[in-house]
């Protein structure tokens, strides 16, 4: 069966297709085909995508520049360059000109590629004159390292036989590339495949975290395949696949069980980054049960330790039995990797879901991570968290400061973090296998490209989403063009609403998979999207009855009112611990009324520079509740949660939600107690 059918089932089993009408029929309301993925019968004709014999890819990256982000996600990016992100240089004893990757001698792993992968985004995203000078400072010497058998970089990770920072390097080559046309970037990784080829098998990815992330690898071997052709790229991904950790058995196996704790193979990055390997080999192998085999995995780590809101699961280092409720934190690594990884997805699968998953995290348990003039961050974020302190009192793997947020500590997270917002901004918009475009990820932007038959097409979207509830898409082109338009429709979307110059387009558009607009677009169409989410209670059977409050992409948490304190840092750039200023040991009262909503919408307002801070929260919401007593502390970590109906004493207490992106100390998961 083909490998596409295949991802069409697996991403939805019973959409009904709705005919499109035919575009000169303008006096009559347009319909619109809903669809599980994008038809890839045929690759893109404009962009690079899978060339035979791989799988075509029902949706395709554009180039870097492509898609211009604006409004609240912009102003991400820009606090990222004047934070530790743009300025790390000052801050990491990694990124100084003694550095193995600069010296070409001596040490020099995964730091330095971490954050240029990102950095190098960044400036290509801002248009920085002055980062890119940096960024192609840092890659004229990776072109510079090559030796004359094609291996690059410090030759220390060569005399450890480990590949894993190559692959880090090689994700900011190819943006490299794509920002420019270099084709050096070309040549370098033809060489250096033709060297991965050659290695005896025992050399290639033996141990380690390479092993466990060779998919990384294998993803750039298809990149580059699909710009040159080189058929030995083809025998050498298989050979990655067959060395890498093996992702396609159930993670939560009961084999490896018995090591749990000491094996590496749980350690949430490694999830986070692995889980996706085998759908990537799907493309070549057009087997359907390695597709599978990552919706399962993911849907088995999610249900026993991602029983909590913000996309994310509780991995504290490692995911550890038992430590499965909403105080285990995630790291902020674990947040960025995961988000790639459904990006990866959302184009190799084409399935809406993944965009789904990403913005969870994106607009939940990210901007948490950090503080929010993005100086700041730290390693855990959990769903329940009552205090960043910098002490070492907590429940975690780990032992010493986890929880403040310091521009210094966590080595990896310090630098990894920095590809999260740039990457997820160059996914919002996608080319689709038939010519189109695909609006998979929503966030105010702008996106340039060629469709249909190779004309070229802008379109503005203008929206307050995920603080807002509507899309605005407005076309411009110099003649009529045809190309279909696709339209994510968020799994979480009982109904959306499209218009087409102001006439509904006819059509059941809830949740899930796309509506496409199959037309001739003129100069000026407009198309509005209006989603209309629903304030929504969530429980947790596994967290003793404990409930959350949804309404779209957007999770709620508790106001907590915040005391910051430094804890160490200098002037310009400060540690903070943030303690808690108000009660949080918070039950909610969901009695009441017959058809009475659990909250309700208390404020709205158009997002600010920076929305993800508590006293700029662009919405809240107001719900009822009352004090838990026996709801305490366990060292400076919050309790459990109590059991469900737990035993609420005092009044009944109007309190207010926020977006959890906006807290850094959040509730989020509530016990329910009766009024």
């Amino acid at each position: 069966m083909k490998i596409q059918l295949i991802f069409a089932l697996l991403a939805a089993a019973a959409f009904l297709s709705i005919r499109t009408a035919s575009p000169e029929a303008s006096a009559e309301p347009m319909e619109a085909d809903r669809v599980a993925i994008p038809d890839a019968s045929a690759p893109n004709h404009h962009y690079p995508s899978n060339r035979p014999p791989l799988a075509a890819s029902p949706l395709v990256k554009l180039p870097i520049g492509a898609v211009e982000p604006r409004g609240w996600l912009m102003a991400q990016l820009q606090l990222m360059r004047d934070g530790f992100t743009g300025r790390l240089s000052e801050l990491s004893r990694f990124l100084g000109d003694d550095s193995g990757w600069m010296t070409l001698k001596g040490k020099g792993w995964e730091e330095m590629p971490y954050w240029l992968k990102g950095y190098g985004d960044l400036a290509y995203l801002l248009k920085d004159a002055g980062m890119r000078k940096e960024a192609e400072r840092w890659l004229d010497r990776a072109f510079k390292s090559q030796a004359r058998d094609g291996y690059f970089g410090p030759p220390d990770n060569r005399d450890a036989s480990d590949l894993w920072p190559n692959m880090v390097m090689l994700a900011a080559l190819q943006s490299f590339h794509e920002a420019t046309g270099d084709r050096r970037v070309l040549s370098l990784m033809s060489r250096y495949f033709q060297y991965q080829l050659h290695l005896p098998a025992e050399k290639l990815l033996p141990a380690s975290w390479q092993k466990l992330r060779g998919g990384e690898n294998l993803e750039s071997v298809y990149w580059l395949y699909n710009r040159t052709g080189e058929r030995f790229l083809l025998d050498l991904a298989k050979k990655l696949f067959e060395r890498t950790s093996d992702w396609t058995s159930p993670i939560l196996s009961r084999a490896r069980d018995e090591a749990w704790e000491e094996s590496s193979f749980y350690h949430g990055v490694n999830i986070a980054m692995g889980f996706r390997t085998p759908a990537i080999y799907a493309q070549q192998s057009q087997d359907a049960r390695l597709v599978e085999a990552v919706e399962r995995n993911y849907r088995q780590v999610m249900d026993r330790y991602g029983r909590q809101p913000g996309g994310v699961f509780g991995a504290d280092e490692n995911i550890r039995p038992g430590k499965d409720d909403p105080r285990q934190g995630a790291e902020t690594c674990t947040m960025v990797e995961f988000m790639a990884s459904f990006e990866s997805l959302l184009k190799v699968t084409g399935a809406a879901a993944w965009a789904d998953r990403a913005e969870e995290v994106a607009f939940n348990s990210l901007p948490a991570s950090m503080t929010p003039d993005l100086k700041g961050l730290h390693y855990l974020t959990a769903a329940n968290l009552i205090a960043c302190d910098s002490g070492g009192d907590h429940d975690f793997q780990n032992t010493g400061t986890l929880l403040s947020f310091d521009p210094w500590r966590y080595r990896c997270c310090q630098h990894n973090v920095a590809f999260g917002w740039p990457y997820f901004a160059e996914h919002l918009w996608l080319a689709t296998a038939d010519n189109g475009l695909a609006a998979a990820i929503y966030a105010p932007s702008m996106v340039r490209a060629k469709v249909g038959d190779g004309a070229d097409v802008s379109i503005s979207e203008e929206t307050d989403y995920p603080f807002g509830d509507q899309v605005r898409l407005s076309v411009a082109c110099e003649r009529p063009t045809s190309f279909p338009l696709y339209i994510r429709l968020p799994g979480w979307a009982k109904e959306v609403r499209i218009t087409l110059n102001g006439r509904p387009v006819k059509g059941s558009f809830s949740g899930g998979g796309y509506a496409v607009l199959r037309r001739t677009w003129r100069q000026g169409d407009q198309v509005r999207i209006a989603f209309d989410p629903e304030i929504e209670i969530v429980r947790w059977p596994s967290a003793h009855g404990g409930v959350s409050v949804r309404r779209g992409p957007l999770w709620f948490a508790l106001e907590i009112g915040e005391t910051w304190r430094r804890c160490g840092g200098t002037e310009e750039w400060p540690a903070w611990e943030v303690l808690p200023a108000t009660p949080w040991n918070y039950g909610l009262v969901l009695g009441g009324p017959a058809h009475a909503p659990p909250a309700r919408l208390a404020g709205r307002a158009a997002p600010p520079f920076q929305p993800f801070a508590l006293e700029a929260a662009p919405i809240v919401l107001k719900a009822s509740a009352r004090r838990v007593p026996g709801w305490k502390e366990e060292g400076r970590m919050v309790g459990p949660v109590p059991a469900s109906p737990a035993r609420g004493e005092g009044p009944v207490e109007e309190i207010t939600l926020v977006p959890m992106g906006c807290a850094r100390l959040r509730i989020s998961v509530f016990p329910v107690v009766e009024d």
